[in-house]
C-alpha cells in the first residue's frame, strides 16, 4: 500500500450521524497535532500564501489562518475552507501558553474559533503517542479526520498500518499522506468534501471516574458529551477560558469542591485508561516487518550530535558559523537599506516645502521607519538559520543537550532558543519563550533575554571602541578592538546566566518543571516552510515592534524640535548678529544653530536635568540626551550624537563623529570627555540597560501586564547604573 502515488483513504461507511460541508458556506477547520508531526507543512500546502496572522481572542498567542477552495463532491461547485493552524500539543491538558489554545478552541463550543471539523495530524511512525491526543478529540464528539503523515518513514521502519481497521476501531475517517512530498493531499480534499462520520461513542467512559461531577457539570453548562464536562473539571485552573457566565463558573467550582474532585488524579487515571485502549486498538491494526536490526540515519547522527562531550563543541561551532554568517551576509542588504533611506530623506528634503510637517515626515516618521527596516536582513538571516535547524530536527537536540546544564541556573533546555535569538533581536526571542511549559522557567528566560547583546548595540559598541581602544594586533591576527567586542557579548551571556541563577531563588515555582520533548528524525529542510516562517517573523517584527518604534520616534522628534516659548527665537536672533558669527565659518553656522536648539529643546532640558545623576558615571548632558532618545532603540545613540556634534549621521560621516567626540573637552576641567573610563562605562551601561521600548512592549504583551516589565526595567537599570559606576571609578 506504500508504493502507490497516493496513500490510502479509509472506506468505512458506518451507520452513524454524518457531517457534510455545504456549498456556499465557509467550513471552519482546525489543524491540531503533536509538535514535529508535519502540521505546519500541511497547513502551508492547503493555504499557500493565502494566510494571515492574528491573535486568538483574549490571549497573546498568534493564530495562523488561511483560506482555500476545494471542489464539491459532485464536482459542480466548490467549498471554501477557513483553516486555522493551532499550536502543537501532546494532549488537551495544557502546560504552556501555546497549549492552552487547542484546549480553549476545541473544548468550548461557545468559542468563536470552535471548528466545524478537526483535522488531526499524526506521525504514522509513532502512532501510539499521536493517538492519545486524537482519542481525546474524538471523545469531544466533533467531526474528525485523522491524517497519517510520514507514511514513508513508517514503511522504512517496517510498520504496516491497516487503515480501514483503524478507521473502524476509532469511528472516524482516516487519510494517509506525506505532506513533505505533497502526496495524499488530493485524497484529503476529497474526504473534506464528502460525508464525515460524527463520533457517537466515547473511546473511554470518563463518566465512571467521577459520575456526580460529570453529570452535574453537564446539567450546568448543557453540553451533550460527558468528556467535555470531564475536561472542564480536569482543567479547573483554566475555567475562565470558557465562555460561561460567572454564576455557572461558581456553580462548577462549588460542585467540584463538594465532591472532592482532584484534577491531577483524574487526569492520571484517564491517561492510563486511554493508553490501555490505544494499545489494544493498535495491536489489531499495526504489524511490523523484521528489518534485521538495521540502524537508521537518525540514530547514527544522534550518537555524535548529542554526545555528552562532543555535542557541546559541535553546537558551539554551529553557533560560531551562524553568527559569523549573519553579521557578514547582512552587511550588503543593510547598507542597501540605509542608503535607500538616505536617498529618500535627501529627496524629500529637496522637494518638500520647509515646515514642521516636512520635518516630522523626514526626521520623525522616515527616520523611525529606517531604524526598523534596516534590521530586517539580520532578523531574516537569523530565522533562516533557526528555521533550517528546526526543520532538520537539530534544534530539538540542542534543547535536550543543554537542559541539564541550564537547570542549574533556573532555566531549561528550551531557554536556549530565546537566548540565542536575543543576539539578533530581543523581540522575537521573547516571543519564542512560549514553548517553555514551566511558568517560572519562562518568566526567568523573559527577564534575562535582554541581557544578551543584540545587533542594535553594535553601532554603540563600534563607535565607542574606536574612540577608546587602540587598534593593536597580537600575534599578527588578534585585534584588541575585536577582543573587546567579543568580551561585551560574553559579558551579556554570563550576566544572563548569573541573573537567572539569582532569580531561581527569588521567583517561586507554581509547579514542578519537566523537560519532555519528542526528538524528531533528521530531515532535509522544507524550503517553502522556511520561507513562510521568515515572512511571518518579519511581519510580526514590522507590525508589532515597528508600531512602537515609530510612535516613540515621533514623540522624540517633538521633544527635540520644540522648547520653551521664545528660546529658539533667541538663538536665531543671536546667530543673526554678524558680530557674534564673525569668527564662525559660514558652513558651520546652521549646524551650530541646530546644536544649540537641541540643547535648549525639551530633550536638552531633560539631558541637563539628569546630568547630576549620571555625572558619577562619567556622562555629561549630551550623553544624557542620547540616553533618553535611545530608549526608542539603542542604535539611536549614534544618530543623536551626530546631531549634537553638528555632523550628519550617515556612515560616511562616522569618522567625523568620532573625531568630534574625541576632541570634546569638559568645560570645567579642560580634560577629554571621552576618556577610557567614560568609554568603558558607557559600553557597560548599554550592555545592561533596558534601552529598547519595543522590548518593553513585547514583555508586557507576553506576560499579560505591567508587573514584570516594570521589574525588568528597574533591575536592568540598577544593574547598568551600578556596573557603569564601578567601571568608571576603577578606570578613571
Amino acid at each position: 500500500m506504500f508504493g502507490t502515488e497516493e496513500f490510502e483513504i479509509s472506506m468505512m461507511r458506518p451507520q452513524a450521524k454524518m457531517f457534510k460541508a455545504g456549498e456556499g458556506k465557509t467550513l471552519k477547520i482546525a489543524l491540531v497535532g503533536n509538535p514535529n508531526s508535519g502540521k505546519s507543512t500541511l497547513f502551508n500546502l492547503l493555504t499557500g500564501l493565502n494566510q494571515k496572522i492574528a491573535n486568538f481572542p483574549g490571549v497573546t498567542v498568534e493564530s495562523h489562518t488561511g483560506f482555500c477552495f476545494i471542489p464539491s463532491e459532485d464536482g459542480n461547485g466548490r467549498i471554501e475552507l477557513r483553516v486555522t493552524d493551532l499550536p502543537g500539543t501532546y494532549s488537551l491538558y495544557p502546560k504552556s501558553p501555546d497549549e492552552r489554545i487547542p484546549f480553549q478552541v476545541l473544548c468550548d463550543p461557545g468559542n468563536s474559533e470552535h471548528p466545524d471539523l478537526t483535522i488531526v495530524i499524526a506521525d504514522a511512525s509513532n502512532l501510539k503517542r499521536s493517538l492519545f491526543l486524537c482519542s481525546q478529540i474524538i471523545d469531544l464528539g466533533n467531526p474528525v479526520i485523522l491524517t497519517l503523515n510520514m507514511m514513508d518513514q513508517a514503511e522504512d521502519k517496517g510498520i504496516e498500518i491497516d487503515i480501514d481497521a483503524l478507521s473502524r476501531a476509532l469511528g472516524i475517517r482516516i487519510v494517509g499522506i506525506n505532506a513533505r512530498k505533497n502526496i495524499g493531499i488530493s485524497n484529503l480534499k476529497k474526504a473534506l468534501a464528502g460525508e464525515i462520520p460524527i463520533p457517537e461513542h466515547n473511546l473511554i467512559a470518563t463518566r465512571e471516574f467521577a459520575p456526580e461531577v460529570v453529570d452535574g457539570i453537564r446539567d450546568i453548562v448543557k453540553v451533550n458529551r460527558e468528556y467535555v464536562a470531564f475536561q472542564i473539571a480536569s482543567n479547573l485552573d483554566l475555567i475562565n477560558y470558557f465562555n460561561l457566565r460567572a454564576p455557572k463558573k461558581e456553580a462548577i467550582l462549588q460542585l467540584i469542591r463538594r465532591h472532592h474532585f482532584s484534577p491531577s488524579r483524574q487526569q492520571a487515571a484517564e491517561t492510563l485508561k486511554r493508553y490501555e485502549v490505544i494499545t489494544e486498538i493498535l495491536s489489531k491494526c499495526i504489524s511490523r516487518k523484521d528489518l534485521n536490526g538495521a540502524r537508521d540515519l537518525t540514530s547514527r547522527l544522534d550518537n555524535v550530535l548529542t554526545h555528552r562531550v562532543w555535542g557541546y563543541f559541535i553546537f558551539l561551532g554551529i553557533l560560531f558559523l551562524m553568527f559569523q554568517a549573519i553579521f557578514a551576509w547582512s552587511v550588503i542588504p543593510m547598507d542597501f537599506v540605509e542608503s535607500s533611506f538616505s536617498i529618500l530623506s535627501s529627496y524629500l528634503n529637496q522637494n518638500l516645502p520647509e515646515g514642521l510637517l516636512s520635518d516630522l515626515l523626514v526626521n520623525g516618521i522616515v527616520a523611525g521607519l529606517s531604524g526598523i527596516v534596516i534590521f530586517i536582513p539580520q532578523i531574516a538571516l537569523l530565522f533562516l538559520f533557526i528555521a533550517i535547524l528546526e526543520d532538520t530536527g537539530y534544534m530539538a537536540r540542542v534543547s535536550f543537550l543543554m537542559d541539564k546544564m541550564m537547570r542549574r541556573f533556573g532555566l531549561n533546555g528550551k531557554s536556549v532558543i530565546p537566548l540565542v535569538s536575543g543576539v539578533a533581536c530581543a523581540v522575537p526571542a521573547i516571543m519564542a519563550t512560549r514553548t517553555i511549559q514551566n511558568w517560572r522557567d519562562r518568566i526567568i528566560t523573559i527577564m534575562v533575554t535582554p541581557l544578551m547583546s543584540c545587533s542594535a548595540r553594535l553601532p554603540v559598541y563600534t563607535l565607542i571602541i574606536a574612540m577608546v581602544v587602540p587598534s593593536t594586533y597580537y600575534l599578527g591576527v588578534i585585534n584588541l578592538q575585536g577582543l573587546v567586542l567579543m568580551g561585551l557579548y560574553l559579558i551579556g551571556f554570563f550576566a544572563a546566566i548569573g541573573t537567572a541563577f539569582v532569580m531561581k531563588y527569588l521567583i517561586k515555582a507554581r509547579d514542578r518543571g519537566f523537560f519532555i520533548m519528542e526528538l524528531p528524525v533528521y530531515r532535509m529542510p522544507r524550503w517553502s516552510n522556511v520561507g513562510l516562517t521568515i515572512l511571518d517573523k518579519i511581519k510580526v517584527f514590522l507590525f508589532e515592534a515597528g508600531k512602537v518604534i515609530i510612535a516613540i520616534s515621533v514623540i522624540l522628534w517633538v521633544l527635540s524640535s520644540f522648547g520653551p516659548p521664545g528660546v529658539f527665537d533667541a538663538i536665531e536672533k543671536k546667530f543673526a548678529n554678524t558680530a557674534y558669527t564673525a569668527d564662525i565659518p559660514a558652513d558651520e553656522i546652521e549646524t551650530k544653530i541646530a546644536s544649540e536648539k537641541l540643547e535648549s529643546s525639551f530633550a536638552g532640558i531633560f539631558g541637563h536635568a539628569i546630568e547630576p545623576a549620571i555625572k558619577p558615571l562619567g556622562f555629561d548632558w549630551k550623553i544624557g540626551i542620547a540616553l533618553i532618545t535611545s530608549f526608542a532603540a539603542r542604535e539611536v545613540f549614534v544618530g543623536t550624537m551626530a546631531t549634537i556634534y553638528s555632523v550628519g549621521s550617515d556612515d560616511s560621516d562616522t569618522q567625523s563623529i568620532r573625531e568630534k567626540m574625541m576632541a570634546e573637552r569638559n568645560p570645567d576641567t579642560g580634560e577629554k570627555v571621552y576618556t577610557r573610563a567614560t568609554g568603558f562605562s558607557l559600553m557597560i551601561f548599554y550592555a545592561f540597560a533596558m534601552q529598547c521600548m519595543s522590548t518593553i512592549a513585547v514583555v508586557k504583551r507576553e506576560t499579560g501586564g505591567w508587573k514584570w516589565p516594570l521589574i525588568q526595567i528597574f533591575y536592568l537599570s540598577a544593574l547598568a547604573y551600578l556596573s557603569s559606576l564601578l567601571i568608571y571609578q576603577l578606570f578613571k
